[in-house]
């Protein structure tokens, strides 16, 4: 197994690790109630997806 010769500085190590960035989630507006909304998921305020309801989906009042 390949043992690296030095020690890597931590200018290169933290360089390296600055393109590990944590990426914006996509939002899309809900088609039946204009809501943001995750794509590809059901709308968490009115709780449709694909023209179908999903009473688990809804966000409750006192949640948590």
């Amino acid at each position: 197994m390949a043992v690296p010769k030095r020690k890597t500085s931590r200018s290169n190590t933290r360089s390296r690790r600055a393109n590990w960035k944590a990426t914006p989630v996509a939002l899309a507006t809900c088609p039946a109630c204009d809501a943001p909304k995750q794509s590809h998921l059901a709308c968490p305020s009115c709780g449709t997806y694909k023209d179908r309801h999903y009473s688990a989906a809804e966000r409750t009042e006192h949640q948590g």
